[in-house]
């Protein structure tokens, strides 16, 4: 059952792969349009769809192999929050009938398939912290709530691509440009997890975790820091340059430095080829685009995701603290970026409302929103240690 889990789950991805394609072609075909959409268009959205209903046959297997809905750990939850982003566009694209949005979704949803395939994927017993039915209320209202915000960012990040004048304003356009290399830092982690596993690079660190206690861990890429008061045991190996405190997950940390060393290299080497700023490479698939459709689906995103995020991300969560820790509030980490990024998109629907910020204004909100939704995602996730840290 595990077997076919899996199988499914890379059958959906490389339908998503061949959607996008579909997609991208019908952004360059004017011909054979039928109410909106022409044949590529209705091909990308054909794929899409089988795509997700493989991908929903991995949940559900996976959840029947493992006794427990499979949101338990990272690998679990992105995946969950990659299917649920798909979701969103699949929903949005038959209200607006916009062929560019799954041109931009899907690859953003396939980045977040692919970095939850790094993470082990063992079907596992769930560990008595998470032996409760909150763990599917709370956790997959979080993944659905973050997914529909997450397409605010698309219809964003196409509006400013086509908007932003790169020859006359040079800090937008240098700002565009950053998200687009925080983009390719997702592919450079990719890049280097794979690369290490098949060279089966191993180095072991005997260290003092937070108990204080002596404790073993194994890195799979060359330490570039070592865990708090780290020793080296495997021979032949590189010597980290620094040790972390006890508060920082060295393991995890080492692995978004190497993320940041491949990306950047891969990151120029694709504005060598181009020879031009990605964004005003991807510019020439947005040129069509209608930037008030993108902004009414930027801002209707937001509308539905912010509630949906504050039920499951402070709502249900505090619920559940109260149960298991015997209080609602604590300052866990990620407890700290759940209200973060609750009163980030409180003050976006208010400048929505209050004061007017639409166009550019609303859609650089929506691109800083999902930067905060990654960087709990990411750093939040692997860098600093908590409560939540079993995840």
């Amino acid at each position: 059952m595990a077997q076919w889990s899996s199988n499914l789950l890379y059958i959906s991805f490389i339908l998503y792969l061949i959607a996008t394609l579909f997609f991208g072609g019908s952004i360059r075909d004017k011909h054979n349009k039928e109410k909106g959409v022409n044949r590529w268009g209705k091909i990308g959205m054909g794929l899409t769809l089988v795509g997700f209903a493989a991908q929903l046959g991995y949940f559900f297997t996976r959840w029947f192999a493992s006794g427990h809905a499979p949101v338990s750990n990272l690998f679990e939850f992105t995946t969950f929050f990659g299917m649920m982003l798909v979701g969103a566009f699949i929903i949005l694209y038959f209200l607006y009938q916009s062929t560019v949005l799954g041109l931009f979704a899907l690859p953003i949803a396939l980045l977040i398939i692919a970095y939850a395939s790094m993470f082990p994927r063992e079907v596992s017993p769930l560990i008595p912290a998470l032996q409760s039915d909150w763990l599917k209320i709370h956790v997959t209202t979080v993944a659905a709530g973050e997914a529909i915000l997450a397409i605010s960012f698309v219809a964003g990040l196409i509006y400013l691509l086509k908007k932003v004048n790169h020859a006359e304003d040079k800090k937008q356009s240098f700002w565009l440009e950053s998200v687009m290399y925080g983009l390719v830092v997702v592919v450079g982690f990719i890049v280097s997890t794979t690369a290490f596993s098949l060279m089966g690079y191993s180095a072991e660190f005997q260290y003092i975790n937070q108990a204080g206690q002596e404790a073993v861990e194994e890195f799979k890429m060359p330490a570039l820091v070592a865990p708090h008061e780290g020793e080296l045991l495997t021979e032949d190996r590189f010597e980290p340059a620094a040790d972390m405190p006890a508060l920082i997950n060295a393991l995890k940390l080492n692995t978004v430095l190497w993320s940041f060393i491949t990306g950047t290299v891969i990151y120029w080497v694709l504005r060598l080829a181009a020879r031009k700023k990605i964004s005003l490479w991807i510019q020439k698939y947005v040129k069509n685009v209608n930037l008030d459709l993108m902004d009414e689906i930027g801002y209707r995103s937001v509308l539905i995701g912010f509630p949906v995020f504050t039920l499951g991300g402070l709502i249900f969560a505090m619920i559940w603290a109260q149960i298991a820790w015997s209080r609602f509030w604590g300052w866990d980490p990620k407890e700290v970026w759940a209200l973060i990024t609750f009163l980030f998109y409180a003050a976006f629907l208010h400048f929505r409302l209050s004061r007017g910020w639409h166009g550019e204004k609303s859609a650089w909100l929506a691109v800083i929103g999902f930067i905060i939704i990654m960087f709990n995602l990411v750093a939040v996730n692997l860098i600093i240690a908590g409560l939540h840290s079993y995840a």
